[in-house]
C-alpha cells in the first residue's frame, strides 16, 4: 500500500487545507423590491419558477424569499436587517417568509421612494 502524503500549503505554520471557501458573514442586510409584476429579494420570482402575471403573487414572494435565504443560511447568515421598497402584497408575504426562516432580525426599514414636490402640474389650457 502506498502511503497518502499530506499536502503542506506554502506557509510557515503548515496548514494542509485552504479556507478559500469559507466565507462566515453573521450580519448582512437582506434588500426587498416589490413591484406589482415581480418580488426581488436577491433573487426574483421569475427565477423560483414563476413566469408572467404569477410572478407577482404572494406565493411567488413567499417562494423567491425562501430560496434566497436557503443560500445565505448555508454561508452561516444569523442576523440580519431588512429594506423594503415598494407598493404591492409581495413585500408582506416577503417579510413573513424572512421571520419564518429561524433569523434574527435586528431592523426593518420601509425605503419607498416618496415624492416631496409631486409631480409639475400640466400646462393651462388654451382656447
Amino acid at each position: 500500500m502506498a502511503k497518502v502524503i499530506p499536502k503542506i500549503s506554502s506557509r510557515r505554520n503548515g496548514r494542509i487545507s485552504s479556507r478559500k471557501g469559507i466565507c462566515r458573514i453573521p450580519k448582512r442586510v437582506i434588500h426587498v423590491q416589490a413591484s406589482f409584476n415581480n418580488t426581488i429579494v436577491t433573487s426574483s420570482a421569475g427565477t423560483s419558477g414563476f413566469k408572467g402575471t404569477r410572478r407577482g403573487t404572494l406565493f411567488a414572494a413567499q417562494t423567491a424569499t425562501a430560496n434566497a435565504i436557503r443560500k445565505v443560511v448555508d454561508q452561516g447568515m444569523q442576523r440580519t436587517k431588512v429594506m423594503i421598497k415598494g407598493l404591492s402584497l409581495g413585500r408582506d408575504a416577503a417579510l413573513r417568509a424572512i421571520r419564518r426562516s429561524g433569523i434574527l432580525l435586528t431592523f426593518v426599514w420601509d425605503v419607498t421612494l416618496m415624492p416631496h414636490n409631486g409631480y409639475r402640474p400640466p400646462k393651462k389650457r388654451c382656447v
